[in-house]
């Protein structure tokens, strides 16, 4: 019992995961390389701020802690960077980060998940840390949705095809 509550756990969270990278995409796909750098004024951050701030949350948070691995995170770097890396790279980045991170989300035993641990000067059970890498990068990729939004002035269609307003069929 135990073991399908964490399999459909491991699952749930891997398709947000993959859900946020499908949204950062076609973000991406209307983005020039100018744009990736932009910022709205001194205390925001640009697309590429948010992506290397992506990349080491989640590599310190499931990857390094979730994956035992050593914690070698310079967050101040994320947020300081106005260029480096180009859109191409900026995304290759994410989704490496990402494929990483799932590997470890799937194959992390159920003791492991209950195992709590200190990220960041907070303490967290693994499955705790699963759903912060979970939530904040769909936060962060709601801000650059909008952000692409703001720049370019047009729906982004991520649910092109789908009907949403279908009603539950759940009794």
């Amino acid at each position: 019992m135990d073991s399908d509550i964490i399999q459909d756990f491991k699952e749930q969270i891997i398709y947000r995961l993959d859900e946020s990278v499908r949204m950062i995409t076609i973000s991406f796909d209307q983005l020039s390389e100018e744009d990736i750098w932009k910022r709205f004024n001194e205390s925001s951050n640009s697309i590429g701020n948010l992506i290397l701030h992506l990349c080491g949350n989640i590599t310190q948070y499931a990857i390094s802690s979730l994956g035992n691995l050593e914690d070698n995170r310079d967050r101040d770097a994320e947020f300081s960077a106005t260029d480096g890396l180009s859109k191409s790279e900026l995304l290759t980045k994410l989704t490496a980060t990402i494929t990483k991170a799932k590997k470890i989300i799937n194959t992390c035993s159920t003791a492991e998940y209950q195992r709590k641990r200190e990220v960041q000067g907070f303490n967290f059970s693994g499955i705790g840390i699963a759903i912060h890498v979970t939530e904040h990068l769909s936060y962060h990729t709601g801000q650059i949705a909008f952000w692409t939004k703001q720049l370019k002035n047009k729906d982004l269609g991520f649910y092109d095809g789908m009907d949403l307003n279908i009603k539950n069929n759940d009794k």
